[in-house]
């Protein structure tokens, strides 16, 4: 009997990747996925996307989806406590591992497998230190669909909003901006490809412009982890909508 994993998912290029290799290599069996949202907005946490194209993209991924949710300007005490009540739920029903789609960040990277460990859970990184422009290479030749739907203005602009990625996107990031975005230049939402049985149909709407004090109060620096890293003032977000 295959290990039961919950893959803790973003709904972005990064997760998609790290979901096709876990379900090609077959070892475990995916439960859930599980993607943390703003109670308040209705909205993937950082990410900016409705609620609602979220559980479109699970059914059409066809896996469970829960949303855990933190309030609008929730605390990381906040995002811990609720995290380990899910955490232990999942675990009274047999799950042992859960999945990320981190790449380099070791820091973040420590943080979540200690937290697992306090409950006897352990971390499974399926992209773990896979160079991110291979990664990036590898995503857009597996045919997979992914809209960029919030930027750092640090390193972006509104004008990245609404661009599907593909080689071009790639080619017209900045030489200081991570092809995946694992700094968190850019996140993206994923609405086809390999993992997908059917695509999603979704259109642009508006953009829009959030301080970081709205985002991330008090916690400019968790967004510019590298040494030499820009100042981020805000970033904006791209309202991506059902397209029937």
């Amino acid at each position: 009997m295959k290990e039961k994993i919950v893959f803790c998912w973003s709904g972005g290029k990064d997760s998609a990747l790290a979901l096709h290799r876990l379900l090609v290599e077959g070892r475990y069996d995916v439960v859930s996925l599980l993607t943390t949202c703003n109670e308040h907005f209705q909205r993937v946490s950082m990410h900016g996307v409705r609620v609602e194209l979220l559980e479109q993209q699970a059914r059409a991924i066809g896996l469970p989806l829960e949303k855990m949710f933190v309030s609008q300007r929730g605390s990381n005490d906040e995002y811990v406590e609720k995290m380990k009540s899910h955490l232990l739920a999942y675990k009274a029903q047999g799950v042992t591992r859960f999945a990320f789609g981190d790449i380099f960040l070791e820091d973040l990277k420590r943080w979540r497998e200690e937290n697992l460990a306090q409950l006897d859970l352990l971390g499974v990184f399926p992209i773990w230190k896979v160079d991110s422009r291979d990664l990036i290479r590898e995503f857009i030749t597996l045919g997979f669909g992914s809209i960029i739907c919030c930027v750092n203005d640090a390193y972006l602009d509104e004008t990245a909003l609404g661009r599907n990625i593909d080689t071009d996107f790639i080619k017209s990031l900045p030489a200081d901006v991570d092809p995946c975005g694992e700094n968190g230049e850019f996140h993206s939402f994923a609405f086809s490809g390999p993992i997908f049985k059917q695509p999603l149909r979704i259109k642009v709407g508006e953009k829009v412009y959030r301080p970081i004090e709205e985002t991330h109060p008090g916690a400019a620096s968790a967004v510019c982890p590298l040494p030499g890293a820009r100042r981020t003032k805000g970033f904006w977000f791209c309202d991506l909508l059902p397209d029937p």
